[in-house]
């Protein structure tokens, strides 16, 4: 979940981007199209949902009430993996919409997840408003077993794009891996044209998994755009780091590189997370204006 010191983030990437009212815009699509006449990038922030009251109190009376202040054009709400907390998901959209006036996003993943369920999910997130959905293919749990669990309507995230397509109304927006997926066997090249497919079954916009090396970023997008024919907006996704334990075991997981000057950093740090914190917030801010000033596409 988001902390206050990745709102500083927001905050100090506004200042260096400009802000400009996009009240009244509830798809995200509409957004893009506004800032990009307007050569302004789009900024989002990524919550997970909170897992206990301590959790909820804190992102609604604390942290939301300062990121206001900073003018995100939308936020996205996570959930664990195999599905877990995703009732909880469009909880949090609806009360950031109804109470913050923020655009929100829900996430959606199809791993584990029967067409019934994706289903209804649809019909709630609607119901309550919600219209913008990042389509995901999702991480199976720690203790998965394909042997043992039957659930498998979709494989990919492009089928479920096509099926939101086909069943729903909402904006859809999809992952982009600038490092290549880790389940990708292949080339990144080739994860990327799994990418432009995506866009074709209907995904309107990217939002990159994290990266700390920027030319992983621009590798991709150039790629997309003069190999590919990719018009789509690909907004980076830049991870402060607030601890080196905790963004160890989130690059392991989902097989982004930290850069050999990163990991050595982190590692004469140690485990004085305040000294982390700083430190991270400095270097995803530095990373942030190196991606504008770059003509990121946001």
């Amino acid at each position: 979940m988001l902390s206050l010191q990745q709102v500083a983030t927001v905050v100090t990437l506004r200042k260096h981007a400009g802000s400009t009212d996009t009240s009244g815009v509830t798809r995200i699509p509409d957004i893009y199209t506004e800032k990009r006449a307007l050569q302004q990038p789009v900024i989002s922030v990524e919550f997970f949902p909170p897992k206990s009251p301590r959790g909820d109190e804190n992102l609604f009376q604390r942290v939301l009430p300062e990121l206001v202040e900073a003018e995100p054009d939308f936020c996205s709400v996570t959930y664990g993996a195999g599905g877990s907390t995703r009732n909880k998901t469009l909880q949090v959209v609806d009360r950031i919409q109804r109470e913050f006036d923020l655009v929100g996003m829900a996430h959606l993943t199809c791993l584990r997840s029967s067409i019934s369920a994706l289903s209804e999910y649809l019909t709630e997130a609607e119901t309550r408003g919600i219209e913008n959905i990042l389509a995901l293919r999702g991480d199976p749990p720690v203790d998965f077993k394909d042997s043992i669990d039957t659930v498998k309507d979709f494989d990919y995230a492009y089928q479920l794009i096509e099926f939101i397509k086909g069943n729903s109304s909402v904006s859809i927006g999809c992952a982009g891996f600038p490092e290549g997926h880790i389940a990708c066997k292949d080339t990144k090249q080739v994860d990327w044209k799994h990418l432009r497919n995506k866009i074709n079954c209907g995904a309107q916009f990217v939002l990159t998994q994290l990266f700390f090396d920027n030319s992983d970023y621009f590798e991709m997008a150039n790629y997309l755009q003069t190999s590919l024919g990719v018009t789509a907006p690909i907004t980076p996704g830049v991870l402060p780091i607030l601890s080196t334990e905790q963004i160890k075991r989130f690059t392991a997981l989902c097989g982004a590189t930290l850069p050999q000057s990163l990991a050595t950093k982190l590692d004469e740090l140690g485990n004085d997370d305040n000294a982390v914190r700083a430190f991270g917030i400095d270097y995803a801010t530095r990373q942030c204006e190196e991606l504008l000033a770059g003509g990121a596409r946001f």
